[in-house]
């Protein structure tokens, strides 16, 4: 507990030094960029190179993982290629200060492309949705309003299967198991391997930066059929930022098998809403569950 409380206060300090804020407000400028004339965030290139934190000295399984979890808080964004269930593609994420994706699809059934820009989705950018929309090629929706009254950020439940701060958080949060595994090649480089034991239930209820809803809807999301537990694999490169996360779990109605792999941890990406003259306005919507 005294090497949370420490960790917790030195997490405090870099949000505070760095202007960081947490996922997917719906106030302020989009990663790297500023509000268009018509209200839409259109982000810009981020090319800033953060600041490494300082591995602390608490090097056991639990706190490796405090560690990574500062490291990536600290990236605030990195390449992801991902396999959630039928679910499958690779682009850039933003997790902060606000959130953003823009990934290309590799799903025969869906959108060839998807843009999130904070409370604004785009889906289309292929032949067939120029065809259906009369030459254009995007849609563009904005998240419903929530109870609060804000507007939800739209495919929040593929945004947080895919944020590895949300991961890292369930790996560190109180009744897990982490263990060692080891070091492993990774591509070019070599990794360290570690193992956590949990549940869907606490998984989610790890997230106290999200509202209900979305805790909700993750805990669905890793409990097939009500899986009772779940597998963290998680591969830290020597920086201690996450590169690679698979989630295993079991239920009644399947199994989990999640797969998402980090690259450019903090790198000079960028999340682009596309031009206004090539997009089709459909309103305002709520997004379905991710699919599995």
């Amino acid at each position: 507990m005294a090497v949370r409380q420490r960790l917790a206060a030195v997490v405090a300090a870099a949000v505070l030094a760095g202007g960081l804020s947490g996922c997917g407000g719906a106030d302020g400028p989009a990663p790297g960029g500023s509000p268009s004339a018509s209200g839409a965030p259109t982000p810009t290139p981020s090319s800033a190179s953060p600041t490494w934190p300082a591995k602390p000295t608490d090097r056991s399984p639990h706190g490796v993982l405090l560690s990574a979890q500062l490291a990536m808080q600290t990236a605030r964004r990195a390449k992801v290629s991902y396999r959630l269930g039928s679910d499958a593609g690779s682009g850039p994420l933003f997790w902060q200060p606000k959130t953003a994706l823009q990934v290309k699809r590799s799903t025969p059934a869906a959108a060839e492309q998807l843009i999130v820009v904070d409370t604004v989705a785009y889906e289309g950018g292929d032949a067939a949705t120029a065809a259906r929309l009369g030459g254009r090629h995007w849609e563009r929706f904005a998240g419903a309003p929530g109870p609060d009254g804000h507007r939800e950020i739209p495919y929040a439940g593929l945004i947080d299967l895919l944020n590895p701060v949300v991961a890292l958080a369930a790996a560190t949060a109180d009744g897990t198991t982490a263990q060692y595994v080891g070091e492993e090649k990774f591509e070019d480089s070599t990794v360290e391997h570690y193992r956590v034991s949990t549940d869907a239930a606490r998984y989610a209820a790890a997230q106290t930066q999200l509202s209900q809803a979305r805790r909700e809807g993750l805990r669905t999301a890793l409990a097939p059929g009500g899986s009772a537990s779940l597998t963290l694999d998680l591969w830290l490169n020597d920086k201690d930022q996450l590169v690679r996360l698979q989630r295993t779990g079991s239920g009644d109605s399947g199994r989990l098998d999640d797969s998402v792999l980090y690259t450019e941890p903090g790198g000079p990406l960028s999340a682009q809403a596309p031009a206004e003259s090539d997009t089709v306005d459909t309103g305002t919507r709520s997004t379905p569950p991710t699919a599995r």
